[in-house]
């Protein structure tokens, strides 16, 4: 017997990329168990978990896949982007380097990873307002400028985690779902191609003239 797990209609693969220590397992912990551990230590190589939720009736399982941010685990770079349909792109509010470093990871997702992917800049930690070292307007313009979705989260206390998976998840779905529409209509009308219109004429021109006019 199957479990209610394995029933979807939608299978999504998400990644987490962004430097060492900017909370990828965490946001992954807490959107698929509501889980936070403050005592996380580095991720070593790649793990992944999933969650289902639904989208327009439809149930879409997500598989988010987080890998370690040290240089040392980079050899796994293209079998990670493989099949990737949306990445999170997580830096810390607190460490200005990690926002600094965006750029390098905006770069290295475009050059292994599908160019459709749908990408959301993701400033995590702000619950630490108080050593705030990145502005969000900042964030902000450096999104819009490159085409990215942008959301501020705290996988610490909860805040937009939800918000941000359910965002990239329901634009990766208006994108395939549209994407399968169009293909669908494009097959609808192939076989027109080939199809030679026949016109039957009026029915009315082939009827005899009434006798009663041919009598006038």
């Amino acid at each position: 017997m199957g479990t209610r797990d394995d029933e979807y209609d939608y299978l999504f693969k998400v990644v987490l990329i962004g430097d060492s220590g900017v909370g990828k397992s965490n946001l992954l912990s807490r959107f698929t168990r509501n889980e936070f551990n403050l005592e996380s230590k580095s991720t070593i190589g790649v793990e992944f978990a999933t969650r289902s939720i639904q989208v327009d009736g439809k149930t879409i399982k997500a598989q988010i896949w987080d890998t370690a941010g040290q240089e040392r685990y980079r050899a796994i770079t293209s079998a990670y982007y493989r099949g990737a349909v949306g990445a999170l792109l997580v830096y810390d509010i607190a460490k200005h380097l990690t926002y600094e470093n965006v750029e390098r990871w905006l770069k290295e997702l475009r050059d292994h990873a599908d160019n459709k992917i749908v990408i959301m800049l993701v400033g995590n930690k702000s619950d630490l307002r108080h050593l705030r070292a990145v502005p969000t307007d900042e964030a902000r313009a450096f999104a819009e400028k490159n085409g990215l979705s942008f959301i501020e989260t705290s996988a610490l206390d909860s805040t937009n985690v939800e918000a941000a998976f359910q965002t990239i998840l329901t634009e990766i779905y208006r994108i395939v779902s549209q994407t399968q529409m169009s293909d669908r209509r494009e097959n609808d009308m192939s076989p027109s191609n080939n199809v030679v219109p026949i016109h039957v004429p009026p029915t009315t021109e082939n009827k005899p003239k009434m006798q009663c006019c041919q009598n006038i």
